[in-house]
């Protein structure tokens, strides 16, 4: 029988416990020393960083309004000077919309005359740091679905200005608390939803080697372009979940491995950090890495978590200790792999033992 989800106290602490564990009750408050003008402080080593909170992530620093603009089908005829991007601004539809609904192919030049169908629907405006995730959560939708919608494809990163196309749900709670709370967050949604849009002309950031520089959350983190090669296994365990269902019919998108409260999880391959935390509450402690060739694994049930989003780790690299956190039935280890957003069964493309 599973256990009741941990509740998670704080922000995550990286190489610190998830949840937190007990603290001492404070004692009597000192004195207030004299008001002083700060010193400059120095960079945090990757010690010091250790001690230092998670960041919140970018979906929960840049909430989203959901103030979609309604816009009817109508037909637009091109004038001097009109650009695609131009025509979707002046109509309130979206470059990408109107290019699908009349086959546009790129560059996607438009030539005086030419008459354009404009796609009408619900159409949100991007804003610099939003994220589809906040977006989703917003519209009290799943993001897979404004996914399908716009056909995102990979790397699914938006841009600041982008317009994208919220579908109707007559079912769609009234509040924005009520929308929030109807919003369910999975790995597939952090993948493909889970980085910032960036403002135009401004690409994602490379990674850092240490957890000592701590990226904004709203900076998008650009994915490993080198294939990861062969993987190594991320503990040495039982497995006593295996890919795919089960008997109760429950499916499980990657394995469960049994191991000692605190193994040292190590990264299977090297990649780049796209998620820490505990947002996923029957996963627990989690570190997400992307790696090259639209490889990405996923190591659950942590209870420390040593690296930061935007973090380049390597192949064999201590990234978390073992927990059981989230709904885990025993110390544990959950892990993943997935090509593209399709989870693929990880003794397939491991070593055998």
């Amino acid at each position: 029988m599973m256990k009741r989800a941990v509740v998670l106290a704080g922000c995550v602490i990286l190489a610190g416990c998830v949840p937190g564990g007990r603290r001492a009750a404070p004692g009597p408050a000192p004195a207030p020393a004299p008001a002083a003008a700060p010193a400059p402080q120095p960079a945090a080593t990757a010690d010091e960083a250790a001690q230092l909170p998670a960041p919140a992530p970018a979906w929960e620093t840049r909430p989203v309004n959901a103030d979609a603009r309604t816009v009817p089908s109508q037909r637009y005829v091109v004038r001097k000077g009109d650009t695609l991007r131009g025509i979707a601004d002046r109509t309130g539809s979206a470059s990408e919309a109107i290019a699908r609904a009349n086959g546009m192919t790129p560059p996607f030049t438009v030539r005086i005359g030419q008459r354009l169908s404009i796609p009408g629907g619900r159409y949100h405006l991007v804003r610099p740091g939003q994220t589809g995730i906040a977006i989703a959560r917003a519209y009290a939708l799943p993001w897979a679905r404004i996914v399908a919608a716009n056909a995102l494809v990979e790397p699914y990163i938006l841009r600041a200005g982008q317009r994208v196309l919220i579908p109707v749900d007559a079912a769609r709670p009234a509040s924005a608390a009520e929308r929030a709370a109807a919003f369910t967050l999975d790995v597939d949604t952090i993948l493909t939803g889970g980085e910032p849009a960036v403002a135009a002309n401004q690409p994602p950031v490379r990674p850092v080697a240490s957890p000592a520089r701590v990226l904004p959350a709203t900076a998008a983190v650009v994915a490993p372009a080198a294939l990861p090669g062969r993987f190594v296994w991320p503990v040495d365990g039982r497995i006593v979940r295996r890919f795919g269902h089960g008997a109760t019919g429950e499916r499980s998108d990657g394995v469960k491995i049994a191991v000692p409260l605190g193994t040292p999880v190590r990264a299977v391959a090297d990649g780049t950090v796209a998620y820490v935390g505990d947002g996923i509450a029957a996963l627990g402690g989690l570190v997400i890495v992307k790696h090259g060739g639209g490889w990405t694994s996923v190591y659950g049930h942590a209870s420390q978590l040593s690296v930061r989003r935007g973090q380049a780790v390597t192949k064999g690299q201590e990234i978390a200790l073992s927990g059981e956190t989230g709904y885990a039935d025993r110390p544990e280890l959950h892990f993943e792999l997935r090509r593209g957003r399709t989870p693929v069964d990880p003794t397939t493309q491991l070593p055998r033992r």
